[in-house]
């Protein structure tokens, strides 16, 4: 597990990641709040017929969906942490940080382009 005769509760694995892990969540949810916003700004008259109590419900369940996501990197910073290069992967976490981050925004605006303009084109909400 860890090296050099390290011991290491559980808990203190689980706090480490919450604390690394949650603050960086307010950064990643405010880059997708940026990707969508633009959207609606940058072709405002497309999706100006499409804000409704429907559309705002859609939105929140793709929010928590993204917020369940990202609950994933918890599944790959954990084992690290148990792992002989716990060190190694507290330094360089902010890669995996970054990696996901970036994949979300690409999903978000593929997610976008793709099913919701098109959605919203064909009268959507």
């Amino acid at each position: 597990m860890i090296s050099d005769g390290e011991r290491i509760s559980p808990r203190e694995i689980l706090d480490d990641a919450l604390r690394y892990w949650e603050p960086r969540r307010i950064a990643y949810n405010a880059a997708l709040v940026a990707v969508v916003g633009l959207w609606v700004l940058l072709t405002w008259p497309h999706f100006s017929g499409a804000l409704s109590l429907k559309s705002l419900t859609i939105l929140l369940v793709l929010a928590a969906g993204a917020n369940i996501c990202y609950c994933a990197a918890y599944v790959a910073d954990i084992p690290m942490q148990y792992s002989s290069m716990r060190a190694t992967w507290r330094r360089w976490r902010w890669g995996l940080w970054l990696a996901g981050t970036v994949f979300a925004l690409l999903l978000a605006n593929y997610w976008i382009a793709d099913e919701i303009y098109s959605y919203v084109a064909s009268g959507g909400p």
